[in-house]
């Protein structure tokens, strides 16, 4: 789909996205409003059901197919001391996934989700963003194209989360590009950085900001130049998701400022998503509020390898079951 002017393919599909089906919303919040008068309301579940029904369109709606999807990728800014874990760890991480050893794959095989880990070309790391752009917008582009394709075998609920050593100071500088700033006020202890660590994060946010200044006004010019190969796959992903009508999970710090690349670029881009849970990092919440999104959890989960998205997966598929089965008692 990418074309001689790139980021044109994103645009005109951020211009034209779908909406929800309001009727097939309504029959589940009329399916609620009954059992409330017997046993009394239930919350955001009921909203979850709705939020479900609305944006796969079935009145009656069942969660058969559910997908964590997590993308990782490597970062040459690493390379300068931003995290206490070394550039090989993201690998590792990977390879603990396939093994199925990591936490996610134990939450996966709780409540029946599918998982899929993308390595984003580990062995070849973006451009560190205080010399130069992460990457190219026909690089961007194509990133956020395979990302697209991560829905490519049927799915009807996807929960997003990602991996890569140096992210969190990534997304610090991605959010502060979108929505102003400067370090200090988004970057965080990410995976276990002590205060002089975290000051060097903020050194390397500032620093990105000062070289790429002229170019951030662009929500995608600032997702190629201060981003990296997983928040432009995830960023695919949600865009692709909202095309095919997928309700969307997003989980972790980077996988949330992947998501407000959209919502900077179209205000309605995330209507078709929830926020599963914030991490440790403080520029979470804030990027939370910003985008519009309130956390379903928080568990104080520091990473965004797919945990809180999965978790809430589970509570997804509980408030589905609900409508199902109270329409079915109703009808009797």
């Amino acid at each position: 789909m990418v074309s001689a002017l790139p980021f044109e393919d994103f645009r005109t599909l951020l211009d034209k996205l779908p909406g929800p089906d309001g009727q097939a919303g309504a029959s589940v919040r009329e399916v609620f409003a009954k059992a409330a008068l017997a046993q009394g309301p239930l919350g955001r579940m009921e909203d979850i059901a709705v939020w479900f029904a609305g944006w796969t369109g079935r009145a009656r709606p069942q969660v058969t197919r559910p997908l964590v999807a997590i993308f990782a990728g490597t970062h040459g800014v690493a390379a300068q001391g931003i995290s206490p874990r070394p550039v090989s760890a993201t690998a590792e991480a990977v390879e603990l996934c396939a093994a199925g050893g990591a936490a996610i794959n134990q939450v996966c095989l709780t409540y029946d989700l599918g998982l899929k880990v993308f390595d984003l070309a580990l062995d070849l790391p973006t451009g560190d963003i205080t010399r130069e752009p992460a990457l190219n917008e026909r690089g961007c582009a194509a990133t956020m194209a395979f990302g697209m394709e991560a829905i490519a075998g049927g799915s009807d609920l996807l929960c997003l989360g990602e991996l890569g050593v140096g992210n969190s100071t990534v997304a610090a500088a991605l959010l502060a590009a979108l929505f102003g700033g400067e370090g200090r006020d988004w970057v965080g202890p990410g995976s276990g950085s002590d205060e002089t660590g975290v000051a060097r994060k903020a050194a390397i946010v500032d620093q990105a900001l000062a070289l790429h200044g002229p170019h951030l006004d662009d929500p995608l010019e600032a997702l190629a130049r201060v981003g990296g190969r997983e928040f432009a796959a995830i960023a695919g992903a949600i865009l692709a998701a909202r095309i095919e009508r997928v309700p969307v999970l997003i989980d972790g710090f980077a996988a949330t400022a992947a998501a407000a690349v959209l919502h900077k670029a179209n205000p309605g881009a995330l209507d078709h998503c929830l926020l599963a849970s914030l991490s440790t990092e403080p520029g979470h919440r804030r990027a939370a509020e910003f985008i519009g999104l309130q956390p379903l959890l928080d568990l104080g989960i520091g990473h965004g390898e797919g945990v809180g998205a999965a978790l809430v997966a589970g509570l997804v598929k509980a408030a589905v079951q609900m409508t199902s089965g109270m329409a079915v008692a109703q009808r009797g």
